[in-house]
């Protein structure tokens, strides 16, 4: 059976390598669904879950990787998946997001509102949304 080639690259690591039946990339335009042979592309990345299918020889069942922003280069059978913001469905701990987000929270409100330094702050407060929105999604 065909495989895809996968590399998930994060900004301080590796989060995934290795091979795919397909994968499902959440793309700003929309879900985009990729398996081996898929045209070369490449696809700016929006805020969502990117699914990788596991092969069946590797046990089947998906993989939920929580994403915001990034790029994904595609090409035959690979795609690297090069994200701004990463982190495995199953390893969001709900009550360590809430205190991060109160934090990030805390802060920004330090700075005044025309202060540019309230966006980096904003930007972390939604990347925790997204994390527990989709915590509360696989209950």
């Amino acid at each position: 059976m065909a495989e895809l080639n996968c590399q998930f690259v994060r900004p301080d690591r590796l989060l995934y390598e290795g091979p795919v039946a397909s994968c499902v990339l959440v793309a700003q335009s929309g879900e985009l669904g990729v398996w081996p042979g898929h045209a070369a592309e490449i696809v700016a990345l929006g805020d969502g879950v990117v699914r990788l299918n596991r092969r069946e020889e590797d046990g089947g069942g998906v993989d939920k990787v929580i994403v915001s922003g990034g790029y994904a280069e595609i090409n035959g059978d690979s795609v690297i998946v090069l994200a701004t913001h990463a982190r495995k469905a199953d390893d969001i701990e709900p009550d360590v997001v809430r205190q991060t987000r109160q934090k990030a929270m805390d802060t920004r409100d330090q700075y005044d509102e025309g202060d540019s330094r309230r966006a980096y702050y904003d930007n972390k407060i939604n990347w925790c949304n997204l994390l527990l929105k989709h915590a509360e999604d696989d209950k």
